[in-house]
């Protein structure tokens, strides 16, 4: 196989796949074209497809090529032969000598005697393990490490095809069963079984705020424009049908415009925010690709329902099951099925879906806010959102946060509370919303809002100078990143580079881990974005409260101390050498450093340094070119990496402290549960300790020491760390100009008195007091 054939392999097949997906009628022939395929592109002489069954101990043979056709269907338990072992170990089993291996097991029916090679790749369903993908070879083949990332990448990709076949399954029997319910609720009440229920009293209004999930901070106050969305008219529903022809062609060209408008909106919002931001509009625009999808409208018409009546029905249908699922992510993509049937229904109705501009500010009210609603809306008018239905989980909110506009979802009884004359305080720091508020709770919010807008505006004059302090000492003042819409809003507060860029956002917002090129692409784009700044690149920390829908998982008792960030990548080589490669790829694009999370000592460190050698070499090999002296450095996040940090200065170029889970860690505190939330506390004496500790050994190495985390957001806390002997840290962009404010007016001096002080004191309580006592007296 040829030097690029990995690479190759895992680009080209993917996308041969997604066209298999559509040209395929059910799952097993897209099972069947699969195997064809990747035999052929592996060269390999069998590649077979074995699934898990129900009782999660039996794995059947559903596809192959290259074995005996008979063999197709025969089972095997999972403590059975190699491919069972693969299921147990849930990782890739490898050999160039099957036979030899001591859980290799003879099947009779296969014929599969004559091949020695072996390589099985399980796929997963989130935790739970769905089946292997199998690559067989007649002679002895060692496969490389890039042909088993692309293998690996391609079983991911069949997970999620056998996932989506089951969803689809499991919302035709739900679909069964709710009809044969409804038909049983019918005739009990027809035979007086059951009696009609009233509808309960419509609750008075209270003059109290409504409250709601605060979706994306800041405050509005002002008039409303109540949004209505337009489904099928009850007309068009209940008219009769045309002849099935025309109904038909009606429907293919309302489908062709809704494409259309589809793109229109992912150009758009691509163009305002970013690429990824916009990607949402892209899945959309699958499912209106989607054949099982269209096939379901269409069967309806050639049944003899009318194109209106046929998309309702089957939208309905998406709608209602996606609502019932108990995971809250999958329950919020009923809102993208009604969005997207909306827009079908748009065309058909012949109504335009560009809205009007609005006149003037105006805060938006509505039962639910849908994706497609905010990539059209004038977003220079629109102050404020409130709605009654969506959660954090929505992409509407993903939406509001980039697009920075103060929001409150899932405020009940809303609308029945406001009028087009209405006037409304959103407050989504709170998740608070207040119609026609007195003239005490008007004043206080115009208060705030003058209070606010005349800091920005003090803040806006220094934005540009650096944080220095009045005796001299200069604190660099970088921003936590994750998605690309974040580079606008770091340069609008003066950031100095990233000192965080989380990668793990693009791998969450797909469906299958992303390939070299992909993510080399996404962080090409970020180091432009910073010319001549630093860009700290983290690797990725999936694992405790992170997960991809894709990826499988251990269920863990305890997920924080468990299989994770680090520890993940280093038994899952595959993906951190695609990262390392995609971030090298990405290099000469600026001033790029790598760092690694969840360090506990000097052996990881350099484990990760031996692999980046060999992913060096490899790009060398390719003639590949990257910036070969990008340094290094790691988190120190672990008691352990605090306790050894003299150490592992000595490994790499600099140091970082992630005080989020530095606390949670030292205090054996989960910062999630709101049980033991009080005990998460920046200001215990041992977490300050531990801060110091690290800033010491980085100076007496003569490396430099950063933080990142929330607690560099106060600028009392800024000062603090100053006085502990940090100098630089990476923060929420929003924070940085109070924080620059804050270090242009204390000296240097005034912050080690403060950091002396505070380092001999016994108890977090104290050490709060005092802070709050100096921020009052510094008019912090």
């Amino acid at each position: 196989m040829p030097e690029e054939a990995g690479e190759q392999l895992g680009l080209r097949t993917l996308e041969d796949i997604s066209a298999l997906i559509l040209q395929s009628h059910d799952l097993q022939e897209t099972l069947d074209n699969i195997v064809n395929l990747v035999a052929k592109r592996m060269s390999s002489d069998v590649c077979s497809i074995y699934l898990l069954e129900e009782d999660g101990e039996t794995l059947r043979l559903h596809a192959t090529r290259g074995l005996s056709r008979l063999s197709v269907g025969i089972t095997m338990k999972v403590s059975e032969g190699l491919t069972g072992l693969a299921v147990e170990q849930r990782g890739v089993v490898a050999t160039d000598n099957a036979p030899r291996h001591p859980r290799y097991k003879y099947f009779r029916k296969t014929k599969e005697e004559k091949v020695l090679s072996f390589l099985g790749v399980p796929f997963f369903e989130r935790d739970n393990p769905m089946g292997v993908l199998v690559i067989q070879n007649r002679e002895a083949r060692t496969f490389t490490p890039q042909e088993i990332s692309a293998v690996s990448t391609i079983a991911w990709q069949i997970s999620s095809i056998v996932s989506n076949a089951k969803l689809l399954d499991s919302i035709r029997k739900k679909e069964e069963e709710r009809a044969f319910y409804a038909a049983e609720v019918d005739r009990l009440r027809k035979n007086g079984v059951l009696k009609e229920g009233g509808r309960s009293a419509r609750k008075s209004p209270s003059s109290s705020a409504l409250t709601g999930i605060g979706i994306s901070p800041g405050f509005a106050l002002g008039k409303v424009s109540i949004l209505h969305h337009r489904g099928p008219s009850e007309e068009a529903v209940l008219e009769r049908a045309r002849p099935r022809s025309e109904e038909l062609n009606m429907f293919h060209q309302a489908l062709e415009k809704a494409r259309i408008h589809t793109i229109y909106m992912e150009k758009r919002m691509g163009e305002i925010l970013s690429e990824a931001d916009a990607a949402i509009f892209h899945s959309h625009l699958m499912i209106l690709e989607d054949r099982g999808f269209i096939a379901k409208i269409t069967a309806l018409i050639e049944e003899g329902l009318g194109a209106h009546r046929a998309v309702s029905q089957v939208v309905e249908a998406y709608v209602s099951a996606f609502a019932r699922m108990e995971d809250p992510y999958l329950r919020e993509r009923s809102a993208d099925m009604e969005d997207i049937g909306r827009r079908i229904c748009d065309a058909l109705n012949g109504h335009s879906s560009h809205r009007e501009r609005l006149r003037d500010e105006r805060i938006i009210v509505a039962r639910e806010l849908l994706p497609s609603d905010l990539a059209i809306m004038d977003h220079g008018k629109v102050i404020g959102i409130a709605t009654e239905k969506g959660n954090q989980n929505a992409h509407s909110a993903i939406m509001a946060r980039a697009l920075g506009i103060p929001a409150v979802f899932g405020v009940e009884g809303l609308l029945q509370r406001v009028g087009v004359r209405s006037e409304v305080v959103v407050d989504g720091n709170s998740g608070c919303v207040y119609v026609n508020p007195d003239q005490s709770v008007k004043q206080e919010y115009v208060r705030l809002q003058g209070e606010f807008d005349l800091k920005q505006r003090a803040l806006e004059e220094i934005r540009d100078l650096p944080a220095c302090t009045p005796d001299g000492c200069t604190v660099t003042l970088l921003a936590n990143i994750g998605l690309l819409s974040d580079l606008k809003v770091a340069h609008l507060h003066g950031a100095e580079g990233v000192g965080l860029y989380r990668t793990e956002f693009p791998f969450m917002t797909r469906s299958s881990l992303p390939s070299r090129q992909v993510q080399a692409a996404v962080y090409r784009k970020v180091l432009e974005g910073f010319p001549g700044l630093p860009v700290n690149i983290r690797t990725l920390d999936i694992g405790g409260d992170k997960g991809l829908s894709y990826f499988p998982h251990p269920k863990e008792d305890n997920p924080f101390l468990g299989w994770r960030s680090m520890r993940l990548s280093l038994d899952r080589e595959d993906i951190l050498r695609e990262q390392l490669a995609a971030i090298l790829l990405a290099s000469a694009s600026g001033k790029c450093t790598l760092m690694f999370p969840m360090i506990s000592g000097v052996d990881e460190v350099r484990r990760i340094k031996a692999i980046l050698a060999q992913v060096k070499e490899e790009l060398t090999r390719d003639g590949r070119s990257f910036d070969a002296r990008i340094g290094l450095g790691v988190m120190v996040e672990l008691p352990a990496a605090v306790l050894v940090a003299d150490m592992l200065v000595k490994e790499v170029d600099y140091l970082s402290i992630g005080t989020n889970d530095l606390i949670q860690y030292t205090l054996a505190c989960d910062r999630n549960n709101p049980r033991v939330r009080k005990w998460y506390d920046p200001y215990h004496p041992a977490v300050l300790r531990s801060i110091k500790k690290v800033a010491d050994a980085a100076a007496g190495a003569g490396k430099p020491a950063s933080l990142c985390g929330e607690m560099a957001g106060e600028p009392i806390n800024a000062i603090l760390l100053m006085g502990l002997g940090l100098r630089s840290f990476s923060l929420s962009a929003p924070n940085i100009p109070r924080v620059k404010e804050a270090v242009r007016r204390i000296t240097l001096k005034k912050a080690r008195e403060i950091g002396d002080r505070v380092l001999a004191m016994e108890s977090a309580q104290s050490i709060r007091e005092y802070l709050e006592a100096t921020q009052r007296e510094l008019g912090l």
